[in-house]
């Protein structure tokens, strides 16, 4: 199973790999749900990531709060430098994720972003905005998202507040809408003393969490 740990800045990096990581998600501010760290922080865990042939997944989020970057410009020219330098460093994929005021998908602003990162030549990760989305649109959504070369979708099947256990159901179902046209991530909550039962009960092959390696 292949384990991708989440994690803030640089300092666990070392850890974690020792540790058994396979992929890393790199953040900061973790508090907030996670935000675009910055170039130093990048560079630094990029080149000591490829040491050990581990990717490193950066999020692109130019701050916490929700997923709308409706309101300027400005907040999709911050994320379009942000993945311009994470592909520059050598990250092999970025995650991110736009959502309307109403928390529809913004294709718009989803599209233009997933078009510089394809031409980047890195994976797109479309991280847990999935879950802020009407229920009754997601599977549309996952839809579209396979069809405009996302690679996976990192997802807690519900609200992070909900136990992971509590969105299996849930998170059954949205595999299932995948049927391998994209990848699925299940993260929020899986641990390494959770993660065997997870992946059983779920049949993935892949996990994510800040404690997902002890």
């Amino acid at each position: 199973m292949l384990k991708e740990a989440c994690v803030e800045n640089f300092a666990k990096i070392p850890y974690v790999i020792n540790k058994g990581a396979d992929r890393i998600e790199l953040n900061n501010n973790l508090a907030l749900g996670g935000t675009t760290p910055s170039y130093g922080v990048i560079k630094k865990a990029v080149s000591y990531a490829s040491n050990f042939h581990i990717p490193v997944i950066v999020m692109i989020r130019p701050r916490g709060g929700n997923f709308c970057y409706c309101e300027s410009e400005s907040e999709i020219e911050i994320m379009t430098s942000d993945l311009e330098i994470a592909a520059k460093l050598g990250a092999q994929g970025v995650a991110f994720g736009c959502l309307t005021s109403q928390n529809h998908l913004d294709k718009v602003k989803m599209k233009r972003l997933i078009s510089l990162a394809r031409s980047l030549n890195i994976d797109v990760v479309m991280h847990m905005a999935f879950d802020a989305m009407p229920l009754t649109e997601q599977e549309d959504g996952l839809n579209w998202l396979a069809n405009n070369d996302v690679k996976r979708i990192l997802t807690h099947g519900g609200e992070l507040s909900t136990p992971v256990l509590n969105t299996i159901s849930h998170l059954k179902e949205i595999i299932n809408w995948a049927n391998g046209k994209i990848e699925i991530l299940p993260g929020g909550g899986i641990t390494a003393k959770n993660s065997t039962l997870i992946a059983e009960r779920l049949q993935v092959d892949q996990l994510h969490g800040t404690k997902i390696v002890e």
